[in-house]
This record gives C-alpha cells, structure tokens and sequence, in this order.
C-alpha cells in the first residue's frame, strides 16, 4: 500500500530528480523557487457556524433525494440540507430588506 499517496512504498516528501525531462520543462523546474505556504490550516479553512441541533419531520421522497445526492457529492445529506435552509433564508432577508 503507497504510504503518504506515494507510489511503491516512497515518500511523497521523497526528491524527485527530473534528469530525464524534456528541456525546457527542465529549465523550468530547475528555474522555479520554492514559495512559502500561504493555505490556513485545516481548522481555520471553515468557519463552524453556530447551530442548533432540532427535530424536523420531511417527506421519504426529500430524504431520498438528499441522501442520493449527498452520496454522489460525499456530503453528509443534513449539511446539504443546512445550505438550501441557509441560502433560503439569506434569499429572504435580501429581498425583505429591497
């Protein structure tokens, strides 16, 4: 099994020397500069909003299209359900407020 992605058992960390490359892929590689990492961490890549946890009674049918969709999206299907609610009600407080 590839440990880290790598492939045969190698590190991804592992340095990969390009010798055999096309040129100017080459002078390209050898021509670039390593940047820092400019990504947030993991935890700071989305916001936990505050939320109340509740009891809702749905239709079987609006379940099975949520839980087929979140399936094929690999989202849970009650975030899915969290974002039509949110983007509803964001919908709503825009135009009352036109």
């Amino acid at each position: 099994m590839p440990v880290n992605g790598g492939k045969d058992g190698k590190n991804m960390k592992q340095k990969i020397n390009y010798k055999n490359a096309p040129k100017e892929i080459a002078e390209a590689i050898a021509s670039s500069e390593i940047i820092d990492d400019f990504l947030p961490p993991p935890d700071k890549l989305v916001l936990k909003e505050q939320s109340v946890r509740i009891t809702i009674n749905l239709s079987v049918p609006v379940v099975k299209f949520f839980k087929e969709n979140a399936g094929k999206s690999g989202v849970p299907y009650q975030l899915m359900i969290t974002k039509i609610l949110d983007s509803y009600v964001e919908t709503q407080i825009i135009s009352a407020s036109s």
